[in-house]
């Protein structure tokens, strides 16, 4: 059961939120509620909320986290939620340097969450709209049976990435048809007097608008008439499903768009809380006896991990090569037509502008725009970004290729369409 803040932990909130505005950050009310390990990982297995329908796949997260967290091999310090106010949970195991440490994190989050233009179209009331989800899933198990209802959300669930991701949704839009009664039945023809015919009625100009007919024709045949990317508003608008398939249907679509945004910004998320707990704490929050445990937090956190990519770490490293160059003034059309190496390591027009950039970069990019604009060559050799491979003769991972340019086209096409086969 989650329990509310002890008196000594509101006062570190309160300090944490202080520092976090003082820093520029923007964000939405954030409540903190104290879990065990075990609370932590039954709402991670919600994907971060308290209640959601019931359904098998729940239970088979939570028993692979609670083995993860068993055997030390993963572990959860916080869960946050894209709220409007935010809500996240502490690990009551956690030390105090560990609780600060999250809730700047946190706080970083929420900024996110409020300012990013991916996040704009998301339901900031979503926690409500999950219980009222569950409710609604719950009743209709009583109404037509769990055994049925159960596999028809497991049909709704493998098919919950049909769905379009790069156009925010109207999860209620309503298709207007056109009216068939203006509709031409043939070419226009002007009157014109027979030896004028010709000239007037072109008869070239006549077999065209046959020709643009009869593919208007095929269109209007053709269903659906035009591509639909999101199969699942396909089917409920046109499948023949009972009423409470399709209520069931729209609810896991919209929580499946919920979520879209979060997968699409992934590296830029977590790389801005962690660029900012980092921030917050060495310059603000940090006491000297507490420099050792937060030292080895946060290297956890931002570890390079062999043979993947690390969110929090590319992230991080990102937004700061960013700020460095904005503010070396290491941008535009001179610093391009720079051909000296020398020139290039000296370069600094002492702008200042890194923080505004990185500002700037949080509200209207995403991970796919954000490394494809700012992951250079420079910063794939300073990070150590390679290709790697399966070598059968020493029976391990090694470096394959280390040209960058592969490195980064390797990185865009696994971030595509959220990593979702298209």
């Amino acid at each position: 059961m989650a329990h509310m803040l002890t008196a000594e932990l509101e006062e570190l909130k309160e300090r944490v939120r202080r520092v976090a505005l003082e820093f520029g950050l923007d964000f939405f009310e954030v409540i903190f509620e104290v879990v065990d390990y075990d609370e932590l990982n039954m709402i991670a297995a919600y994907d971060g909320f308290p209640v959601r329908y019931p359904h098998w796949r729940w239970g088979m997260e939570y028993e692979k986290l609670s083995k993860t967290h068993t055997y030390g091999l993963q572990r959860i310090y916080e869960l946050v939620i894209n709220n409007d106010p935010s809500y996240a949970y502490l690990l009551s195991s956690n030390t105090m340097t560990d609780h600060k440490l999250v809730m700047a994190h946190v706080y970083a989050h929420s900024d996110f969450f409020k300012n990013n233009a991916f996040f704009a179209h998301t339901n900031r009331k979503m926690l409500d709209e999950m219980l009222h989800h569950a409710e609604r899933i719950r009743a209709y198990m009583e109404q037509y049976g769990v055994e049925v209802v159960e596999e028809f959300v497991d049909w709704c669930l493998s098919i919950d990435n049909l769905i379009d991701y790069h156009n925010p949704p109207d999860l209620r839009r309503k298709r207007v048809g056109k009216s068939e009664g203006g509709r031409r039945k043939g070419p226009v023809k002007f009157r014109a007097k027979e030896y004028m015919e010709r000239f007037i009625n072109p008869p070239e100009l006549l077999k065209e608008q046959r020709r643009e007919l009869e593919e208007e024709t095929r269109r209007r045949i053709r269903f659906p008439p035009h591509p639909e990317r999101d199969v699942m508003l396909f089917l409920m608008e046109h499948a023949p499903l009972a009423d409470w398939q399709r209520s069931v249907l729209s609810m896991i679509r919209e929580e499946a768009y919920y979520f879209v945004p979060q997968m699409m910004t992934k590296i830029m998320n977590e790389g801005w809380a962690t660029y900012w707990h980092s921030k917050m704490m060495t310059e603000a929050l940090l006491e000297p006896q507490e420099l050792i445990d937060y030292a080895e937090r946060h290297s956890g956190t931002v570890s390079a991990m062999p043979g993947q990519i690390n969110p929090y770490r590319i992230g991080l490293e990102l937004y700061r090569y960013i700020e460095e160059r904005w503010d070396k003034g290491r941008f535009g059309k001179e610093w391009e037509e720079c051909d000296t190496y020398q020139k290039s390591r000296e370069w600094d027009l002492k702008l200042g502008l890194g923080r505004q950039k990185i500002f700037e970069v949080r509200r209207i990019y995403n991970d796919i725009t954000f490394i494809d604009e700012f992951l250079t060559e420079e910063f794939a050799q300073q990070q150590r970004l390679f290709i790697y491979g399966w070598d059968p003769a020493s029976r391990r991972f090694v470096i394959m290729d280390r040209d960058p340019t592969k490195v980064k086209k390797l990185l865009l096409t696994a971030l595509t369409n959220c990593g979702q086969p298209y």
